[in-house]
């Protein structure tokens, strides 16, 4: 019996966390990472939503109250949703082709009936796709003095954003209920080995580069007007926006002259490419030209913010504009370089450009990123694909 009421979900015992809002931040089951992904999968095929909500027991009572939990979910769910036990106090629940408001009538079937038994439960809504990143630089724009609502500014920023007002008729006033995006749930933060090698990297070529650095400086200082250093919110791990360094390569005005120079662009898809674009400066193309003007991008990841390899961030405009299944690539960190700025560059489609960096996502191992670095050098060198 206990089996039937877990579902297909393998438990997964650990210390008890009362925060949803950090649920993300724990280690789940294999099993059910496989099966979000295949959701996930499936969504994206069908351009379709769905949702994964957990409910959990307050105050934790024992196995036993999770297991008549999970025999609660199990008789409010239709015959396409899982159910899995996902901690000893914690059930989870994915609910195919469901939006959150969908999530919410699931939600206020379990709150009646284990009100009924005398349990207390406490719900969170993760849902697919979510455009909570493009949300928060609106907000950003709207409200810049606010640091708590910047951009990227910490790993539960701008959750307010995501709050979902819902209203019961009967007995329940007006409350709220985070829901959050599930890009969260399957990011994967490099590991203790990458890490070390992104840190120790950067931080020698930053050593190493900082005369060449200074000059490009100075020499971007004498030759244009405008700062040295070029600032952009792109969307980072799990789609949390973070702000890139680069050095200055064109006019102060140049994202106000993008939208009449979109016409001509040489990138299919939302990317800007031109290989004459008149908004960049004499110095500003040598730079493009030898990837010079990437060289700030190394303290970002010092800051933790990108690695040496994984896939180019795109600004936040143009990542909301990417198609459903492009999602992928923001489940691991971005990087300096990956497969595309080394094989295909400017000399792909967009759409093969996505597929390069989810066949590196699927088969990454640290060997692959030494690969990769060692590539990029000729790569550079040889100045294939620079625009």
């Amino acid at each position: 019996m206990a089996t039937d009421m877990i579902g297909r979900f393998a438990p997964h015992e650990h210390k008890p966390h009362t925060e949803h809002r950090r649920l993300h931040e724990m280690y789940f089951p294999k099993h059910l990472l496989s099966v979000i992904r295949r959701e996930r999968a499936r969504a994206d095929r069908q351009k379709s939503q769905f949702s994964l909500v957990m409910f959990r027991l307050v105050p934790a009572k024992g196995r036993w109250a999770t297991l008549r939990l999970c025999k609660i979910v199990l008789d409010q769910i239709r015959a396409t949703d899982e159910i899995g036990q996902f901690d000893r106090h914690t059930v989870c629940a994915i609910l195919p082709d469901t939006d959150p408001e969908g999530a919410w009538k699931l939600i206020d079937r379990v709150h009646a009936s284990a009100g009924q038994r005398g349990m207390k439960v406490e719900p969170v809504i993760y849902a697919y796709p979510t455009n909570w990143f493009e949300d928060r630089n609106k907000k950003n724009k709207d409200d810049s003095d606010d640091d708590a609502s910047r951009p990227g500014g910490g790993r539960g920023a701008g959750v307010a954003d995501w709050v979902r007002k819902a209203e019961d008729q009967n007995s329940r006033k007006a409350q709220t209920l985070d829901t959050l995006p599930l890009e969260t749930l399957l990011e994967r933060r490099p590991s203790a080995m990458k890490r070390a090698l992104d840190v120790f990297t950067a931080g020698s070529v930053l050593l190493v580069a900082s005369p060449v650095m200074i000059a490009i400086a100075a020499a971007i200082k004498l030759t244009s007007d405008g700062p040295i250093i070029f600032k952009q919110w792109r969307s980072g791990l799990g789609g949390r926006p973070f702000e890139i360094y680069k050095f200055r390569t064109m006019c102060v005005n140049a994202d106000a002259m993008k939208a009449k120079l979109r016409a001509q662009s040489e990138q299919d898809g939302p990317a800007f490419k031109m290989t004459r674009d008149p908004r960049v400066t004499r110095i500003g193309a040598f730079l493009r030209k030898t990837s010079l003007d990437e060289l700030p991008q190394l303290i970002n990841v010092l800051k933790g913010d990108m690695s040496l390899v994984g896939p180019r961030p795109l600004p936040l405009d143009e990542q909301a504009q990417c198609d459903q299944w492009h999602r992928g690539r923001l489940d691991v960190m971005p990087g300096l370089t990956c497969i595309w700025q080394v094989y295909g560059r400017s000399q792909v489609t967009f759409e093969e450009w996505m597929r390069m960096d989810l066949g590196y996502i699927k088969r990454y191992r640290v060997w692959e990123d030494l690969k990769l670095i060692f590539a990029t050098v000729p790569a550079v060198l040889l100045r294939r694909g620079a625009k």
